[in-house]
């Protein structure tokens, strides 16, 4: 008789708990992204803030820390000694604080230690000023075509629908 074997082996326990990074390190995910930071601290005196390396900030959510603060494209976030931690003689920058104040919703999951900030309200809002729709073109119910470019400058409402 021949010996049962299964096809994927790797799947032969799907809830087999597997580790989601490094031990020691912290996850934090941002826009369908996944960054792994091996060198983080938690606030002592809150014990809930995430405190990450001034350097990360730019490759989780884009915001380079410059002179005048914490810079995205052309919107500046003045910098306060609630976002600049230091402990121990090591600088941080407290990502959490930097949420509240941009009042970005976030979750932590303590066991797994992942971090989860959903999209900055004010990158969100400067996004949808500059939305462009591409350019194409349909025909409307009475066969003339309608291109977007004809409506350039204009506001206007597309409606779409389909049987399926």
């Amino acid at each position: 008789m021949a010996a049962a074997f299964m096809a994927y082996p790797e799947l032969r326990h799907p809830f087999e708990a597997k580790p989601i990074h490094a031990e020691g390190s912290t996850s934090v995910l941002y826009q369908g992204r996944q960054i792994t930071l091996s060198d983080t601290s938690a606030d002592k005196a809150s014990g809930s803030s995430l405190l990450i390396k001034p350097e990360d900030l730019k490759h989780i959510n884009g915001f380079e820390l410059k002179p005048e603060g914490a810079c995205y494209a052309d919107m500046c976030i003045p910098l306060t000694s609630k976002l600049q931690v230091t402990q121990e003689g090591t600088q941080w920058f407290d990502l959490t604080a930097f949420a509240d104040l941009l009042e970005q919703p976030y979750v932590f999951d303590a066991e797994s230690n992942v971090w989860s900030f959903a999209e900055i309200p004010a990158k969100r809002d400067n996004m949808m000023v500059n939305g462009l729709a591409p350019d194409f073109e349909i025909p409307d119910r009475q066969g003339n075509v309608i291109r977007m470019t004809d409506l350039k400058g204009k506001k206007a409402l597309i409606v779409t629908w389909s049987s399926w």
